[in-house]
């Protein structure tokens, strides 16, 4: 992952720390950025109303709601198949329709705070896992049939990276809505 992402700046909501490169991981980082998510995220929309909760991000965007079920479900996706890559041999992992999720009623209606304690738990359990891959785990993977072949340091580097980019999707919007 780049340290410093060129930022798309015709869709600056959209990717407000720039996109994902995995030029330049740095798993000590990246495992401390995934340890952090849970109260990173949790500051991030702490004192939000229903109101504001139910603010779209970005104009077209999923609600603040939608967004913090999506990082619960897109990281429980991450850590199964990190667990995959594991235990099996590079292992075709099955993607799933995010967008669909986001519309399911869980993820419209549920209070944030089931999936911010989902991400508690989860993340405790991610970042010992993550500590404790030796140099050959790190160049274990998965084959994603739309990305190929990721090895579990890409990963780990992109969901760093996810982590920051909508725990900062929250923040900016509370910036430019004065919350």
């Amino acid at each position: 992952m780049s340290s410093s992402p060129a930022l798309d700046v015709s869709f600056p909501h959209r990717y407000p720390i720039g996109k994902f490169t995995a030029a330049s991981a740095d798993r000590e980082r990246d495992i401390a950025v995934i340890a952090e998510l849970p109260s990173s995220l949790r500051s991030a929309v702490a004192d939000l109303n229903d109101f504001q909760l139910d603010t779209p991000y970005r104009d077209g965007g999923w609600t603040v709601r939608q967004l913090v079920h999506h990082v619960a479900d897109s990281h429980m996706n991450a850590y199964v198949r990190m667990r995959l890559a594991l235990t099996e041999d590079w292992p075709n992992i099955k993607p799933y329709e995010e967008a669909r999720w986001a519309e399911l009623a869980d993820a419209r209606n549920l209070p944030v705070e089931a999936s911010l304690s989902l991400l508690d738990a989860l993340h405790r359990r991610w970042v010992v896992l993550l500590k404790s891959l030796s140099e050959g785990d790190w160049q274990r993977g998965y084959v994603h049939p739309e990305n190929g072949r990721q090895a579990l340091g890409t990963v780990a580097a992109l969901y760093s990276w996810h982590s920051r980019h909508h725990t900062a999707h929250v923040t900016e919007l509370r910036k430019r809505r004065g919350w």
